[in-house]
């Protein structure tokens, strides 16, 4: 597994969908969940892909109407860091939302 050379709110996002539930996910669904656009998801699972972060492959459900859907799922590895960017990332934004205290002069 590579390390990310950038991971920008919508990494987390996808990331944080894909741990929420171990079992897999389809790019729509991605897509819905993080509220992002297919211009950003699509590239980041392929990039996650490349990566060695998540594995993919074609929904074999026969009997679903539609087209097939690729599933997306995060690897043993993916998941770990997965887990750790996005604990950070809530630890920012916690801290970023805490009141500034007041300096005291001394």
């Amino acid at each position: 597994m590579e390390p990310l050379a950038r991971v920008g709110r919508a990494t987390v996002d996808v990331l944080a969908v894909l741990v929420e539930e171990d079992r897999p996910r389809w790019g729509l669904e991605i897509i819905k969940l993080t509220g992002r656009p297919t211009g950003t998801v699509y590239p980041l699972l392929d990039r996650l892909e490349r990566a060695g972060w998540v594995t993919s492959h074609w929904d074999e459900d026969s009997h679903r109407r539609g087209p097939r859907r690729r599933m997306y799922r995060l690897t043993t590895d993916g998941a770990t860091e997965a887990r750790r960017l996005c604990a950070r990332a809530a630890a920012a934004d916690r801290a970023a939302t805490r009141p500034a205290r007041p300096r005291v002069a001394g």
